[in-house]
């Protein structure tokens, strides 16, 4: 990934501002951000998608897993789902898709960034990207369909207007494109964590392909190691702990374990 790009921050102050940078927006004279934030434990990880991760040729089993999970996934009232409400729920609960999370949330991406306390010895990263503008270069079946419903994003619902499988979707276009979507809020797990996904038009493709291509829709914050527990520390005490990102008791184990473990 370009190293123009990429932005190493010293302290808190720096952190909070360059998270916040070009949020201002004056046509209606408030603060809104442009972009949508990834976590990463270490800086060196690249956002690869668990499907990719398989290894293999994971482009051909993409539709045996999908296929598998509708087939045994015992639901209700999955009549109505389209392919793009069953990839959220087989990302959600852990099937290998070509989807990535992202999150709305500037310091939702701080927790993923500092949760795993065995990394705490690599520099962390904030992945940031100006999905409003990767919009702007999608094919003009896409942008059409978010100017008729006024929108800068995308639902299930109007992807699945425009595309009912994941073959219609890859065929919109010979030039590789990505769209950003909200998750329906099916559990308070993806409401609490402000999700957004993204989907690359070909799965053999990694996002920073297109990163790579378009490199002033992006930019990377890096966390140096040293000021991981000054983050971690301050991100507990305003709430943004696994307690409340991953409701339940499993969430709370998760919390209380990492907030007692002794420091190293």
């Amino acid at each position: 990934m370009a190293s123009e790009n990429i932005i190493r921050v010293d302290s808190w102050a720096e952190l909070i501002e360059e998270l916040y940078v070009d949020s201002w927006d004056e046509s209606i004279q408030r603060h809104r951000s442009n972009f949508a934030f990834r976590g990463l434990s270490s800086s060196e990880h690249i956002p690869d998608t668990s499907l990719r991760r398989l290894g293999g040729d994971y482009w051909d089993i993409e539709f045996h897993l999908i296929r598998n999970f509708k087939k045994y996934a015992r639901m209700d009232k999955t009549d109505k789902f389209s392919i793009w409400n069953w990839l959220v729920i087989a990302q959600h609960h852990g099937l290998p898709t070509r989807l990535l999370d992202w999150t709305f949330s500037p310091f939702v991406s701080l927790h993923f960034a500092t949760c795993d306390l065995d990394e705490y010895d690599k520099d962390g990263a904030i992945l940031m990207v100006d999905y409003i503008k990767f919009h702007d270069k999608l094919p003009k079946v896409l942008k059409e369909k978010l100017e008729e419903e006024g929108a800068n994003g995308f639902t299930v619902e109007m992807l699945n207007d425009v595309a009912g499988t994941l073959k219609e979707f890859g065929e919109i276009s010979d030039e590789d494109f990505v769209v950003f979507f909200d998750p329906p809020s099916m559990d308070y797990r993806l409401v609490n964590q402000y999700s957004l996904h993204s989907v690359m038009s070909n799965s053999r493709r990694r996002l920073t392909d297109l990163l790579d291509r378009n490199k002033d829709l992006w930019r990377m914050i890096v966390i140096p190691k040293e000021i991981k527990w000054e983050v971690r520390d301050k991100l507990d005490q305003a709430n943004i702990n696994e307690r409340v990102l991953f409701p339940g008791l499993d969430g709370l184990s998760c919390w209380l374990t990492r907030h007692y473990k002794p420091r190293k």
